[in-house]
């Protein structure tokens, strides 16, 4: 037996022995989720546009807002953008690429975190800007191709896209010398997907994590939701998968798990260190979605 195949066989073991745990554990004590509020809808977080900026290596910041996030994988022989945000927003993201000084036309991949119409509601516009190939993990894929309407909650449609090709758990999309993982972590969409990669800073590998989200609809049932009645399991996959990954450059789908507003500043005030790199805040947001989780879960069983 190959080491490869051990390690795997490991994880999938650590994963089963959480979903155990989790769905059999009584819970006898309130816990109390801290975690931040989402911007509110006239916010400046969620309405004014920034300028875009480097991360880490060959990682870019071209979201038009603090809110929504669209990430640039760059190399020579083409880039991978993750969320296309908005459809309003893909002119302002096609900016930002070349602000930065990239072609937008370069975007070879378009990849999302989940099927929300805040991620991948430009998808259709950015696609025919771009002639990008669109992969999504097929659950989420349904979602995109029907514009929202597939989604087990209801949401703003958006304009249908075409995917092109299906990505499951642990493959990999390689686009010259870059590699990011897919991570299946179900529960805030069927098929939410987390994003790996290994980036270099002044001769130093970091573990890159761009996660998905481990958020529940505050508007949909978490136990006994007849459109997504797996979702309480789900759920406790993904926190399984969530701990097992390694992680030194945290980012989000949305702005404010990373605390990115701040970090632009300490970027600005010190750029000799790197606030992206923040093993202690994913974890942190980690363990607040899971205490969410386990709070609504009491409550609703």
């Amino acid at each position: 037996m190959t080491s490869n195949l051990i390690n795997q066989k490991k994880t999938l073991f650590i994963k089963l022995l959480y979903i155990f745990s989790i769905l059999t554990l009584t819970i006898s004590n309130p816990i109390s989720a801290q975690l931040a509020p989402a911007p509110g809808r006239d916010s400046t977080e969620r309405n004014n546009p920034i300028e875009p900026f480097h991360i880490i290596d060959n990682v870019y910041y071209v979201g038009k807002t603090l809110h929504n996030p669209s990430y640039l994988f760059t190399n020579d022989e083409g880039h991978i953008l993750i969320d296309t945000t908005f459809e309003e927003y893909v002119p302002d993201i096609q900016a930002n690429v070349e602000k930065l000084g990239f072609n937008v036309r370069d975007i070879k991949i378009i990849l999302s975190s989940h099927a929300h119409h805040d991620h991948v509601g430009g998808h259709a516009l950015m696609k025919e800007v771009t002639g990008a190939s669109m992969v999504a993990h097929e659950a989420d894929a349904e979602i995109i191709e029907s514009g929202g309407v597939a989604d087990f909650r209801e949401g703003d449609p958006w304009h249908e896209a075409k995917v092109d090709r299906f990505i499951g758990d642990q493959e990999e999309i390689k686009l010259g010398d870059t590699i990011l993982t897919a991570h299946f972590t179900p529960g805030h969409t069927k098929g939410c997907t987390t994003w790996s990669a290994e980036v270099e800073d002044e001769g130093k590998k970091y573990d890159l994590v761009l996660i998905c989200g481990l958020r529940m609809d505050a508007n949909s049932p978490l136990v006994g939701n007849p459109k997504y009645p797996e979702m309480p399991q789900a759920f406790a996959y993904s926190f399984a998968v969530a701990k097992t990954l390694p992680v030194d450059v945290f980012l989000g789908a949305h702005g404010y798990w990373f605390n990115l507003a701040e970090k632009i500043e300490m970027l600005k005030d010190n750029p000799e260190v790197n606030p992206f790199i923040d093993p202690e805040g994913y974890y942190r947001i980690i363990d607040g979605w899971e205490r969410a989780y386990l709070e609504r879960l009491k409550k609703e069983r």
